[in-house]
């Protein structure tokens, strides 16, 4: 079996490779929200994923609509207005007129949001270094490589259902 295909067992049980990644996955996903991946010092469970995620988008893509930034989230438009809502409340997100149709808002990055934004970063930062203390920098570009390649795998496949 080559690592594109699925076992043909609906159980999984054909290959023992494929139990093991599901079951380290499942840990992964688990371990990674128990510490927020950023629970270090005084940050603390302070931004869930959704929040960190959305923010990181606004400050690379800029000023979008509700519907351009679902769309480069891969999320629909509903789920996209009821996670900016609290950050709208908190000051991490203004709402801004459209200069392209005056009826219509953007939503930006505030300044207070960026600097939120920094702060969890680098604290999330910090905990990777923590976390990956005793490899060596060929260990962490590799991980970093696979995981970005399982992630784009994962999502190649949501956009096809």
């Amino acid at each position: 079996m080559t690592p594109d295909q699925a076992p043909d067992d609906p159980t999984g049980s054909a290959d023992p490779l494929y139990d093991r990644l599901q079951h380290e996955v499942a840990l992964f996903a688990r371990r990674a929200e128990q510490t927020r991946l950023g629970a270090v010092g005084e940050l603390r469970n302070s931004m869930d994923r959704a929040a960190y995620l959305l923010l990181g988008r606004l400050e690379t893509g800029g000023p979008m609509g509700v519907k351009a930034l679902a769309q480069a989230m891969s999320i629909d438009s509903s789920t996209v207005t009821r996670q900016v809502t609290p950050l709208v409340e908190q000051g991490l997100v203004d709402r801004i007129p459209n200069p392209d149709d005056g009826r219509a808002v953007l939503l930006e990055l505030s300044t207070e949001g960026r600097d939120r934004l920094h702060q969890v970063r680098h604290a999330r930062q910090r905990l990777m270094a923590e976390i990956c203390a005793g490899w060596s920098d060929d260990d962490r570009t590799r991980f970093t490589e696979l995981l970005t390649r399982f992630n784009t795998s994962m999502e190649r496949r949501q956009s096809r259902t």
